[in-house]
Parts: structure tokens; C-alpha cells; sequence
């Protein structure tokens, strides 16, 4: 029961959540598009070392002092997250969040990206602690021609 529930929660899909003014803090865990929207808050509230502590594998991103620098230019951000369709294999909940994302640099330029975020639960029930929570495995995005609410991709699967 609990695990459809969970599955239910994460077919949803979610309206843009725009960071205009600096928002209300949030960091939930709960699912994969959860994730990406508080990536998305810790960015706009300029919290980069709470960004960075969501991916799971850090030596696949740059440095914690670049991928901040990555983001002095950017003065707003919204993220706007599709169906996640969970995939389960060998003890992991995978949730492949299809996005879109758009910033404003401090030039006023407009920029979207479009396209995947692959967040993993390892099953809860063989962990020991400290509990690890869902975490972003791999993100793919590039910057995109189309507009912002049209740039969501209608689907993203896991690696193989």
C-alpha cells in the first residue's frame, strides 16, 4: 500500500515553481522532483554547499568552488519538473525527473535548459546508518531554443 502511495506521489506533475524573490527555505527529500525543485531553492537562495550535498556522486561535478562559480551571474531561477516515471532495480528506487529550467543572468539574458535528472533511493529497508536519503545520480541539460513552458522533455528513463 505505502509503496503505491509512493508511486502515486511521484506520477505527479508539478506546476513551475519560480524564484523570483528569494524564497521560503525547502529541502524535500521525499521524491525525485522534489529534489530537483530544492536544488532549484538552494540555488536561487544562493546555498551552494546545500545544492552540491544533493548530488550523489561528487567527483563527477566540478569542484564545490566552481560549481558555485557557476552560478555568480545567475540572479533568478525557475525549474519546472515533468512526470517522473520510478524505475526499481537491484535494491534502488530510480526516478528519472524530466525538467525545464530557466535563469536570468545579471546581463538580464534569459537562458532554458531542458532535459533530465536521475535521482536514486536505495531501498530503505537494507540501509544502516546514517540513512541516505534520495539523492541526484546524473543530470543531463542543455540550453534550449524553446520557451520555458514548452521545454519540459515528456519523458526521461535511467541509464542503462
Amino acid at each position: 500500500m505505502i509503496q503505491r502511495l509512493v508511486l502515486a506521489a511521484c506520477l505527479i506533475t508539478y506546476p513551475a515553481v519560480s524564484f523570483a524573490q528569494e524564497p521560503a527555505y525547502s529541502d524535500d527529500r521525499s521524491d525525485g522532483a522534489a529534489l530537483v525543485r530544492s536544488l532549484y531553492n538552494a540555488i536561487a537562495r544562493k546555498e551552494y554547499a546545500r545544492a552540491y550535498s544533493y548530488f550523489s556522486d561528487k567527483s563527477q561535478l566540478a569542484s564545490y568552488q566552481d560549481f558555485a562559480g557557476g552560478y555568480a551571474d545567475t540572479v533568478e531561477v525557475e525549474v519546472k519538473t515533468g512526470t517522473v516515471t520510478p524505475e526499481g532495480a537491484a535494491g534502488s528506487l530510480y526516478m528519472p525527473v524530466p525538467v525545464a529550467v530557466r535563469s536570468i543572468d545579471k546581463a538580464g539574458k534569459e537562458h532554458v535548459f531542458a532535459g533530465c535528472y536521475v535521482t536514486r533511493l536505495a531501498s530503505p529497508t537494507v540501509q544502516e546508518p546514517p540513512f541516505t536519503p534520495v539523492l541526484i545520480d546524473s543530470a543531463e541539460l542543455e540550453e534550449v531554443g524553446k520557451p520555458f513552458d514548452q521545454a519540459v522533455p515528456m519523458v526521461c528513463h535511467t541509464p542503462s
